[in-house]
């Protein structure tokens, strides 16, 4: 337990500094350290509300957030992360998507473009973007992530706004499909009696809110934007790599 505090201690740092939760590094933490595969989207999700949600409520009083525009995103991704977090899926699958979703993930943030701060935001196509955050909030809920380290990237390849903007619907969409997956994923866990094992990680919460506070004032100060992007990005394909030789062992031992 002490080291997988510190591991989350420095995730949480990481990504509240460029404005996502962590959920997947947290999934993926756990799963490398043995816990209950049934548990950990829960303790993820968690995690990922107090990040996010910090963030979100930070840009929210920054005014750099319209959820007006940003709403098709959230209209079938909140029901569909519910519905995503309430599956149950066998540990050889749940891993692999895991580690399938992190390899995306690390290359779209190493290689996504940056918005251009003055550059005028595309029109809103309602249908794509709720089709976009259905797909994202399904695999959200599923997985026990908060789908804003997908969903960041296309925004930006398709110059959805600029930088802080997608960065706080970003925050935001993270913080409502957490909750939305959460709900889901603790009804499995209720019903498999699994809530005292939850409970036993408490301190994992209690650390990521105190990294999440430091992270989200001090991250981008101490180094830029795009240094930490691609420090985070090489520690997610790390970990990636990581559960995917897990997976492959998991069919060959």
């Amino acid at each position: 337990m002490p080291l997988l505090i510190i591991f989350f201690l420095l995730t949480a740092f990481i990504y509240a500094s460029v404005g996502f939760g962590g959920g997947s590094t947290y999934n993926a933490l756990l799963a490398l350290s043995g816990v209950d595969y049934r548990i950990f989207p829960s303790i993820a999700l968690i995690c990922n509300i107090i990040v996010a949600g910090g963030g979100a409520w930070r840009f929210a009083m920054a005014e750099h957030v319209s959820l007006k525009r940003a709403a098709p995103f959230f209209m079938l991704s909140i029901p569909m992360a519910w519905f995503g977090g309430r599956l149950h899926l066998p540990e050889e699958v749940f891993i692999g998507a895991l580690a399938i979703a992190l390899l995306v993930a690390g290359l779209l943030m190493l290689f996504q473009p940056k918005a251009k701060e003055n550059a005028p935001p595309r029109k809103t196509n309602s249908a794509g973007d709720m089709a976009i955050g259905a797909g994202i909030g399904f695999g959200s809920g599923l997985l026990g992530i908060g789908g804003g380290i997908l969903l960041a990237p296309y925004l930006h390849i398709t110059r959805w706004g600029r930088p802080k903007e997608i960065a706080g619907i970003a925050s935001f969409f993270i913080a409502a499909n957490s909750i939305a997956g959460l709900a889901g994923q603790m009804s499995k866990v209720v019903e498999l009696q699994l809530t005292d094992i939850l409970l036993a990680y408490w301190p994992l919460p209690v650390a990521v809110l105190i990294a999440g506070q430091l992270g989200s004032r001090f991250g981008a100060k101490i180094f830029s934007e795009t240094r930490i992007k691609q420090v985070t990005a090489i520690l997610v394909l790390y970990v990636s790599a990581r559960l995917l030789w897990r997976w492959g062992a998991m069919f060959f031992t």
